[in-house]
C-alpha cells in the first residue's frame, strides 16, 4: 500500500467554498445554455449601454437559492436584486451572476461568474467562474490562489515596456471618458499594450494568473470586483484604490498589478 500523501497546501476547500463552487458551476450551466441561443434572449434595457437578460436573472437565483439554502443566516448583495440584512450581521455574500454582460449578448464568449464571501468587512473568500473556457479562479484568505487547481502567481516581470494591462472604457455617453483616454493615451507608450476585454472581474484573475502585468479602472460596483480582488492579492499582487489608500470595495476605483511594478503603474494612472 503507498503511502498517505497530505494534500497540497492551497488546494483544500472550506465548507463555505465548496459551497460557492457548487453554486458557480450550476449558474455557470444555465448561463452556457443560452449563451447557445443568445438571439432569442429577451433582452431589456437598464440605462443607456447596460443591458440586463433574462440569462442574468435566472443565474442570479440560482446562485442565491444554492447560497442561502446552505447559509440562511448570512445577508446577500448581488446586481439584479435588493441586499438583504442576515441574522448573521458579519457575513455577506456579494455576488454579480454574469459580469460581461454586453459581451454575452454581443456572442463573445467572454463573461463570468462572480462570488465572494465578505467577513467583518473583509472578502475572505472569492470565485470568478469563466464557463466558456472552464477556468474557474478560487482564493481563501491565507490559503493561496487557484485556477483549476493549479496554483496561481502574479507576472514576474519588472519593465513597464514589456507589461500588458487592461482597463475599462466608459459607454453609452459617459462624462468621463475624456479622462479615461487620457490615461490611455499616458500610459500606452510606455507599455507593450492596452486590453479592453469587457468584464472586471476576469481582467482581476488575468492580473493574478499573470495574463496582464496590472489592470485598472474606476466606477466600479462592489459585486464586479470583490472576488476577483481577494484572488489577486492571494496570488502575490497589490491592490489600491486610484486614490491612495482608499478602499476599492468601498470607492469602486482600483489599481492592481505584481508588485514589482506597482509604484510605476500606479504613479502613471495618478498623474494624468
Amino acid at each position: 500500500m503507498g503511502a498517505f500523501k497530505l494534500p497540497k497546501r492551497g488546494l483544500m476547500q472550506s465548507a463555505n467554498m465548496n459551497v460557492m463552487i457548487k453554486a458557480a458551476r450550476l449558474a455557470g450551466r444555465s448561463l452556457a445554455k443560452d449563451f447557445r441561443e443568445v438571439e432569442n434572449l429577451q433582452v431589456s434595457s437598464k440605462g443607456a449601454g447596460d443591458f440586463v437578460s433574462r440569462a442574468d436573472i435566472a443565474a442570479e437565483e440560482i446562485i442565491r437559492e444554492c447560497l442561502m439554502d446552505a447559509r440562511p443566516n448570512y445577508g446577500w448583495l448581488g446586481e439584479e436584486s435588493e441586499p438583504v440584512e442576515g441574522n448573521d450581521p458579519t457575513r455577506r455574500w456579494i455576488v454579480d451572476p454574469l459580469d460581461g454582460t454586453t459581451n454575452f449578448l454581443h456572442g463573445l464568449p467572454h463573461w463570468a461568474v462572480s462570488i465572494a464571501l465578505e467577513h467583518k468587512g473583509e472578502i475572505v473568500a472569492g470565485i470568478v467562474f469563466d464557463p466558456a473556457k472552464d477556468e474557474m479562479f478560487i482564493a481563501e484568505k491565507g490559503q493561496g490562489a487557484t485556477m483549476n487547481a493549479q496554483r496561481l502567481r502574479v507576472s514576474g516581470r519588472t519593465k513597464m515596456i514589456e507589461s500588458v494591462f487592461a482597463t475599462g472604457l466608459p459607454f453609452g455617453g459617459r462624462p468621463e471618458l475624456p479622462s479615461a483616454l487620457k490615461e490611455i493615451a499616458h500610459l500606452l507608450p510606455m507599455t507593450a499594450g492596452v486590453r479592453r476585454f469587457g468584464a472586471a472581474a476576469l481582467d482581476l484573475a488575468y492580473v493574478a494568473a499573470g495574463r496582464y502585468e496590472g489592470y485598472w479602472e474606476r466606477r466600479l460596483n462592489a459585486w464586479d470586483i470583490a472576488a476577483g480582488l481577494l484572488i489577486v492579492r492571494e496570488a502575490g499582487g497589490l491592490i489600491d484604490g486610484i486614490e491612495p489608500g482608499t478602499d476599492p470595495l468601498i470607492v469602486g476605483n482600483l489599481i492592481a498589478s505584481n508588485e514589482k511594478i506597482f509604484d510605476t503603474f500606479a504613479g502613471a494612472v495618478r498623474d494624468t
